[in-house]
């Protein structure tokens, strides 16, 4: 216990300092005190809530009981309790929940991908000053001017302030394009369109132009506000934010704005089959995880932050216990797997029962994604929002485009959440499902012989198959089929969702 003999821990800024004793015993004996408490204690230095919070999770997890009976089979159901509704009346359904709106006050060098939430008013004119064009001579242009030579008394390159340099008709100045022109010039005239008569002595410098065209009054000059007047509305309420709005908000002085915040996301996998995707060996009766590391991929290049709450095995006191783990940290919850009719699926129980949670719809008419369920509780004040996906990679991914990328959007202000639709003509002959209609992975493109896009399949569409969705650029809607329709002849006019951003 040497450690407590003396003065052996200290912070300097995010750094955690330690003092063990000199001797190799008593340093060994003291660090195994404290192992254990480093990484808990690094993270409250860092302020690394996700972190501290698991860790408080882990100390009360034996605790944390839920109220199912994993071993009462008998009990489950046998048929969905949920009526089966059409995707677009769950988007409905979500939409219309997704309502807890958040602004903020950001910088504007983090303001890419947000939706603004104030008006944007020029603050300065642009250009701020009488600006060049081209680069060239300011010169006055008057009644009678001929083309004669001229005195060049000074110059103005971009950041100047030419004070000081008065023009009349017998000299000009030198100007860069972007430069402010002197007071009394009234034109610009390029460099191509003059000759130089006379150097300096020493040669380096110009002092005597002859121009070769007559000059026109307000050629080649910004008037002040030309471009953006002063107090002038730049951006509305509403607008999403990117490169070129952000690029306006920096011309205007707009340096700190309001937006609306961004959810968090929680992203949660179940199943005793899950095995971490960083583990090289892949053990017997595992699979690699793969939909938490594809979901994080979809809300990132979205504009979303993730949080990774892990992995809950089939009991439904770990998927109790990190539910609860996911609810503290993030304002959205995402899990994949649990969430059909087997007899280790208890994602629906622990969120009624356990949680508290209503689940407002659990059974969509699509394929894949059937048996997706959407909840919301109140956890510590605050509506917390559930995505229970379906737990086949291409069913979690396209239930993620289709209804939980739509909620972040309508909570982060958009005003049409919903994934821009077009035409094409499919470019195949595809089979219709007789139960449901399907969102076929596919890739639409505009070829030179028409005038529309065409629409080709991925390939094999089976649910466990991600690689379906590995060049897709959009989902192709074929409609249910039925006995008079089994399949879409080619050349076929379809709804086809885009997926990206717009």
């Amino acid at each position: 216990m040497a450690m407590l003999s003396r003065p052996v821990c200290g912070i300097r800024k995010k750094t955690l300092i330690l003092n063990l004793p000199g001797s190799s015993k008593g340093s060994v004996e003291s660090l195994e005190i404290i192992i254990d408490q480093l990484k808990h204690a690094v993270d409250l230095i860092r302020d690394n809530l996700h972190g501290v919070i698991h860790q408080h999770h882990q100390m009360r997890k034996k605790n944390i009981k839920s109220a199912i009976d994993p071993c009462n089979v008998a009990a489950r159901d046998r048929k969905s309790q949920f009526p089966l509704i059409e995707v677009a009346k769950a988007q409905e359904i979500i939409l219309q929940h997704c309502t807890s709106i958040k602004e903020e006050k950001i910088s504007l060098r983090l303001a890419l991908g947000h939706i603004l939430a104030e008006d944007v008013y020029a603050r300065d004119p642009l250009p701020p000053f009488r600006a060049s064009v081209k680069d060239g001579y300011a010169v006055k242009v008057h009644d009678g001017m001929q083309l004669h030579l001229l005195t060049v008394i000074g110059d103005s390159t971009a950041g100047d302030d030419p004070q000081g340099l008065i023009l009349t008709k017998d000299n000009c100045v030198r100007v860069s394009t972007g430069a402010p022109v002197p007071e009394g010039s009234n034109s610009v005239v390029q460099v191509e369109n003059t000759e130089l008569v006379e150097k300096s002595d020493d040669g380096r410098e110009e002092k005597t132009i002859r121009l070769l065209v007559q000059p026109i009054v307000g050629q080649d000059i910004r008037r002040v506000g030309v471009d953006i007047a002063q107090n002038e509305l730049v951006l509305r309420t509403g607008i999403r934010l990117g490169p070129a709005e952000v690029g306006v908000l920096a011309s205007v002085g707009a340096y700190n704005v309001s937006v609306y915040n961004k959810p968090l996301i929680a992203l949660l996998s179940t199943g005793n089959e899950l095995q971490d995707p960083m583990q090289e060996i892949l053990l017997p009766g595992k699979i690699r995880d793969s939909n938490k590391t594809t979901l994080q991929a979809i809300f990132r290049e979205e504009g979303y932050e993730t949080i990774d709450v892990g992995i809950a095995r089939d009991s439904p006191d770990e998927v109790y216990q990190k539910l609860l783990e996911a609810l503290d940290v993030a304002d959205i919850v995402v899990t994949t797997g649990g969430v059909s009719m087997g007899e280790r699926d208890f994602m629906k129980q622990v969120l009624t029962t356990d949680i508290g949670a209503t689940i407002h719809f659990g059974s969509v008419l699509m394929k894949p994604g059937k048996p997706t369920k959407f909840a919301t509780c109140t956890h510590n004040g605050r509506k917390k929002f559930i995505f229970g996906l379906p737990g086949n990679p291409v069913s979690a991914t396209v239930t993620s485009i289709l209804f939980v990328i739509p909620a972040c959007r309508k909570l982060s202000g958009w005003a049409n959440p919903i994934h821009t639709r077009i035409k094409a003509a499919v470019a195949e002959t595809l089979p219709l499902d007789i139960t449901r209609p399907e969102y076929h992975r596919g890739c639409v493109i505009w070829i030179e012989e028409s005038s529309m896009p065409c629409a080709y399949s991925t390939g094999n569409q089976a649910s466990s198959r991600l690689t379906s969705c590995t060049t897709a650029n959009a989902l192709v809607c074929l409609p249910q089929g039925s006995d008079l329709l089994s399949e879409i002849s080619k050349g076929t006019f379809v709804d086809c969702i885009m997926l990206s951003h717009y």
